[in-house]
């Protein structure tokens, strides 16, 4: 066995739903939840109350993204070096901390410079858990239980924005801001009460070397991902902006819909990934992006609206976990910290390009061009997967420390299926 965590076969066979996987996606459901109550309020307060036009607010929100990708490198390798349980902890007290700031954002810069601090501590509690649950997660199951625990950040993606719109309209953006601190304070308390697996690091007599903050086999997947991302980010950052212009007056109930998408999409993937490996999903996933931003972009009334999220919200449900658990198959226990910053890195880059270009293109536009952009990105994604990203993964799952790891942890049945999945194209 690999150094890094001692994984027994106690809990190799152990249930997926225990304590330990429940606190932690009650922290996560909490921690998402506070930071989605900004997702559809923070655009409008920027654009109403702070009066910045469209492209500054995707250069204001894309500053969170900047800070989440400068701080994950070095997030992995601390908990690669240092265990998880402090870092993961005191992330998430800076998190409920940096909340307070927002009540001082009376100019754009102070804004900018509070979602690039936001940002970080969003980098590292993001990195720490993702980290965690697959620690937790028995290895048979890995694909469904990164499907359940990506369920809590999709309760959160539905709620926070229904939660923040509620404060607003009754106690106004301070008590909004205060409401997040107070349930990201909420979130610490349930990660401090896991009891989290013991851990031992291969690094303990190893010196920081820029080498170790990336993991290599993670590289491609990760490129891939940013694709995807670039999408996501332009749908998040501007789907609230979208909705008024639109005459939609419950720009949160897209978020509903669109996690009602992923909800069911996650129920069905991970365990379709553990016994048939990520093609099919993948595909499925990507084509559905492909097709949904065009019918948001075009069908300009509710049903178009509402129905594109469902659609939007069934592929992005697919996409990430799956490129998760094929990044973490193809890495042992003591690099997990790398791959899964290696990963996240990657999501935030692509957000926050996603971000900008969306305003760019708004700005200069429309939104609905922005939207028919990122389904051609989504197209080149799924070229992208075909081509390079599916053939990596299955030299890595077969060949080298992988082999050595995948006969160790990861169910027989999943390298199989990958096995013959590939064979039969």
């Amino acid at each position: 066995m690999p150094k890094g965590l001692r994984v027994t076969k106690t809990i190799m066979n152990s249930r997926l739903w225990n304590r330990n996987f429940t606190l932690l996606t009650l922290s996560n459901f909490l921690m998402c939840s506070a930071y989605y109550s900004l997702i559809s309020t923070l655009p409008i307060y920027i654009s109403t109350e702070l009066h910045a036009v469209k492209s500054t607010v995707g250069l204001v929100l894309a500053s969170y993204i900047v800070a989440a990708v400068m701080i994950r490198p070095f997030a992995g390798f601390a908990l690669d070096k240092l265990g998880r349980r402090s870092i993961f902890i005191a992330g998430l007290f800076l998190y409920a901390l940096i909340f307070g700031g927002y009540l001082v954002t009376y100019t754009i810069l102070i804004m900018t410079i509070v979602r690039f601090s936001h940002g970080m501590t969003w980098g590292v509690t993001t990195t720490s858990n993702s980290t965690v649950a697959i620690d937790i997660i028995p290895p048979e199951k890995r694909g469904e239980g990164i499907g359940y625990f990506g369920v809590s950040t999709t309760l959160g993606m539905a709620l926070g924005p229904v939660i923040g719109a509620f404060i607003v309209h009754h106690g106004g953006y301070r008590a909004m801001f205060l409401g997040g601190c107070a349930i990201s304070l909420a979130s610490m308390g349930f990660a401090a009460a896991i009891h989290y697996p013991p851990y031992v690091s291969n690094m303990e007599k190893s010196h920081f070397h820029w080498n170790s903050l990336i993991e290599p086999t993670t590289i491609l997947p990760s490129l891939n991902l940013i694709l995807v991302m670039i999408a996501y980010g332009g749908l998040l950052s501007f789907i609230a902006l979208y909705a008024v212009e639109t005459g939609i007056h419950s720009p949160s109930g897209f978020f509903l819909v669109y996690a009602a998408g992923i909800i069911l999409s996650r129920l069905m993937s991970g365990k379709r990934f553990d016994k048939s490996g990520p093609k099919k999903i993948i595909i499925l996933g990507l084509a559905m992006l492909v097709a949904g931003f065009p019918v948001l972009a075009l069908m300009k009334n509710p049903a178009g609206f509402y129905g594109s999220a469902i659609i939007l919200g069934y592929g992005h449900g697919v996409v990430f976990p799956t490129f998760q658990a094929m990044a973490n198959n193809t890495v042992p226990a003591y690099r997990r910290g790398a791959a899964n910053s290696t990963l996240f890195t990657a999501l935030d880059i692509g957000m926050g390009l996603g971000m900008v270009i969306a305003g760019v293109l708004s700005q200069h536009f429309s939104i609905s061009v922005a939207f028919l952009v990122c389904s051609g990105i989504c197209a080149a994604a799924l070229i992208f997967f075909l081509a390079l990203t599916l053939d990596h993964y299955w030299k890595h799952l077969q060949s080298g420390p992988a082999m050595a790891f995948e006969r160790e942890f990861v169910a027989a049945s999943t390298y199989a299926a990958c096995r013959n999945e590939l064979r039969n194209d």
